[in-house]
């Protein structure tokens, strides 16, 4: 992996995710633009320092997947309107949480992903402190390496000036033939 110790758990290639579908063949790669992994190689090696590591729920995405998605919950505060693309689309946007090194246990984020409540967005403030430090540290952490955070979404990071990068809806196992 390009990314030490970053641990994958991309959830749109099982069933536990919004959909309850599985929407992707591969569950153990994911693909990124360059600007990306060297971002997130940055941030786990600032994380390692207190112990700390990223989780990956989500990053490529084909256009198709998110056609389906957008078939399932018409809302763009939430799933990204497919005539536009999104940055998943385009290898520039990632899904992830932050995980303790030693046991490899999450933070306490107040939800899960892909809740789709009020709770789950960064501006809710009607958490327990811990929970709120744990959102803080991976926002900030993440804005530190030039992501733009999701403001409905605290999981949910891109990379700036994603329309500069076309959309893409390319299957993982002819990604994975092209490396």
């Amino acid at each position: 992996t390009m990314i030490p110790n970053i641990v994958y758990d991309l959830r749109y290639a099982t069933e536990n995710n919004f959909t309850h579908q599985k929407l992707y063949k591969s569950g153990k790669q994911t693909f990124l633009r360059l600007p990306v992994v060297r971002a997130l190689q940055e941030i786990q090696n600032d994380l390692a320092k207190r112990n700390y590591g990223l989780k990956l729920f989500d990053a490529y995405r084909p256009h198709t997947v998110t056609q389906k998605m957008w078939d399932l919950i018409h809302d763009e505060k939430y799933v990204a309107d497919p005539s536009k693309g999104s940055g998943h689309n385009r290898g520039l946007a990632v899904d992830l949480t932050i995980i303790n090194l030693k046991d490899g246990s999450a933070l306490n984020m107040g939800t899960g992903f892909d809740n789709f409540t009020d709770t789950a967005h960064h501006n809710f403030k009607n958490l327990p402190p811990e929970i709120l430090k744990s959102r803080t540290l991976l926002k900030e952490t993440m804005e530190k390496h030039g992501f733009k955070a999701l403001e409905t979404e605290w999981w949910h990071y891109s990379w700036p000036n994603n329309r500069n990068y076309e959309v893409l809806d390319i299957d993982f196992r002819k990604l994975a033939t092209t490396q």
